[in-house]
């Protein structure tokens, strides 16, 4: 049995950006114990979700690829600024590592509303959790990498204040199995 691909639909950082937040990883990285129990994400694909779609058939593809276009050209490209970092949750068992923005998140919320409508127009359920713009960096067991790596992370990030242009929604295939996940780009369009 063939399996689906498993699609979502984000905005990549620029290589400037992506470079400047793999070495705060590094950073991070380099003091043990906090990397323990921390499955880091792949740097090279770093990017900000806009919708997870999950497993799909190859026969919507192409209608998701005119609704990541339509979204596009409806779309101004624009700025955003990575400052700070969290968890989810927040307190206790930390799952998911990831940085915060503070410029340009209006301009990813608009842009997440304006997907979720072309989706929508085009068959697929509405999302039904509120946007929250984020950079996730890594998957945390919950346990060995507790309140100490969220600290880390907190501390490392404090400093930051990471820039990066928008200027393209891309549809991307997670591909899983071998470890990390790697991103394969099915379409791309620029906004504007």
């Amino acid at each position: 049995m063939i399996e689906e691909p498993r699609l979502f639909v984000a905005v990549p950082l620029e290589d400037q950006a992506r470079a400047a937040v793999a070495a705060l990883v590094e950073t991070i990285r380099a003091g043990e114990p906090v990397g323990r129990g921390v499955r880091w994400v792949r740097l090279d694909g770093l990017h900000l979700t806009l919708r997870f779609l999950g497993p799909t058939s190859e026969a919507r593809v192409a209608d998701l690829a005119a609704a990541v276009a339509r979204t596009a050209a409806a779309s101004a490209p624009f700025g955003i600024r990575v400052a700070g970092a969290d968890a989810f949750p927040p307190t206790g068992r930390p799952r998911t590592l990831w940085l915060d923005l503070d410029a340009g998140t209006d301009e990813l919320a608009a842009l997440a509303a304006r997907l979720d409508d072309e989706l929508a127009s085009a068959g697929w359920e509405r999302e039904r959790r509120p946007f929250r713009a984020h950079l996730t960096l890594a998957r945390a067991d919950g346990v060995r990498a507790g309140p100490a790596t969220v600290a880390a992370l907190k501390a490392a990030a404090a400093a930051i204040a990471i820039e990066s242009p928008i200027d393209r929604i891309v549809l991307f295939e997670s591909i899983t199995g071998d470890g990390r996940a790697r991103y394969i780009a099915r379409s791309e369009a620029a906004l504007g």
